[in-house]
């Protein structure tokens, strides 16, 4: 559902399978405390988990010297999980550093 997330925000989305995901992720700088249930490219940019497609946008526009954005685990509330919409700006994004380590990020 996260797909069809960035779908209704425009985006262009292919999906393809990995059976080695985790060495995918460690392999684009995603330490494992922000680890979630898939991975995405976007311009470069690593997304590790259900990043709103909001943040996302804003990471593109300002293009941050950093490897991308992930929103650990699986929140409930977050986007493709269900929840109320109005919530998604709330969630806690984090930025990863070219160095793995993470700090909020603010969009």
């Amino acid at each position: 559902m996260w797909v069809v997330h960035l779908q209704e925000f425009g985006a262009t989305v292919e999906v393809t399978e990995d059976a080695d995901r985790v060495s995918f992720r460690r392999g684009r700088g995603v330490p494992d405390e922000a680890a979630s249930c898939h991975t995405a490219i976007v311009e470069g940019y690593t997304i590790e988990g259900h990043v709103p497609a909001e943040a996302i946008a804003r990471l593109v526009a300002d293009r941050p010297a950093v490897a991308g954005l992930a929103l650990p685990g699986m929140p409930s509330d977050s986007p493709g999980m269900g929840g109320d919409p109005t919530s998604w700006a709330r969630q806690a994004v984090l930025t990863i550093a070219t160095d793995g380590s993470l700090a909020p990020f603010v969009f």
